[in-house]
């Protein structure tokens, strides 16, 4: 096996939740071009076709289940239907999100209940879900943030809340799974990339942020779909537990 054999993932099969736009799509893409069939699951089912089309694009199988992460019962349908289409679930990449910027003084307990029930919640009932099926050599792939780190700007308690405590859930499933079923889980912090959730931030904010970034820019989407793939791959068979900044170098300033 070469070296760029391991960042395959031929016959994989791979969940995206959250895959209906923005960074979802770029993920879902990426993991079919590197070789798995990709589960599309999303509240918004109609705007998954789009994204079924990227993956069969890409010479993959697609399967699109409507799903709200915060369910755990609908979390349990989307990999009772990977299971019944394709037999296996072998990559988790929890996607699914929601941001908001209130500040802490006028944010309603419904608001704050609601970011936690996606963000965090929804992440580990699609964990427990996909970790009941999993086999040895499995990964699971948090996207968090580089807001459950630091700071930037905005009033986001219950959107840093929740990505912090994704952190926390990150290092605990992977001592609990790595060793005893085989499964690793990591965490991604991504910085700013172009998403709808950042079509939301107020009209300057993104750029005002630039100076923080050694990089001097936004990322592209592609470059935080290469370091999915990465981590679901053998190429990190020996990483688990970690959150890995996409960020530009945001967190060293």
């Amino acid at each position: 096996m070469t070296i760029s054999d391991l960042y395959r993932l031929d016959d994989k099969v791979a969940v995206v939740t959250g895959a209906s736009s923005g960074l979802g799509v770029a993920f879902a893409q990426a993991l079919a071009e590197a070789g798995a069939d990709v589960v599309l699951g999303a509240r918004r089912v109609e705007r998954l076709a789009e994204t079924a089309r990227l993956v069969e694009q890409a010479g993959r199988r697609a399967l699109t289940v409507a799903t709200d992460v915060a369910s755990p019962e609908d979390c349990q349908a989307l990999v009772d239907a990977a299971m019944t289409e394709f037999g296996r679930v072998d990559v988790l990449v929890n996607n699914a999100g929601i941001g908001t910027a209130v500040p802490a003084t006028r944010e309603t307990p419904d608001q704050f209940r609601q970011v936690i029930d996606i963000n965090l919640n929804g992440c580990y009932w699609m964990a427990q879900a996909c970790g009941r099926v999993m086999q040895p050599g499995s990964s699971i792939v948090n996207i968090s943030s580089v807001l459950g780190i630091t700071t930037a700007g905005l009033p986001q308690a219950a959107y840093a809340s929740s990505k912090a405590g994704l952190l926390g859930m990150t290092r605990d499933l992977a001592q609990q799974w790595t060793r005893r079923k085989g499964i690793r889980v990591n965490a991604i912090a991504p910085g700013f990339f172009t998403s709808e959730m950042t079509d939301e931030y107020p009209e300057g904010y993104l750029e005002s942020q630039e100076d923080r970034i050694p990089a001097g820019r936004k990322g592209d989407p592609r470059e935080l779909a290469a370091s999915v793939v990465f981590l679901a791959s053998d190429a990190a068979g020996y990483i688990t537990g970690q959150a890995l900044p996409v960020d530009g170098g945001m967190t060293i300033t």
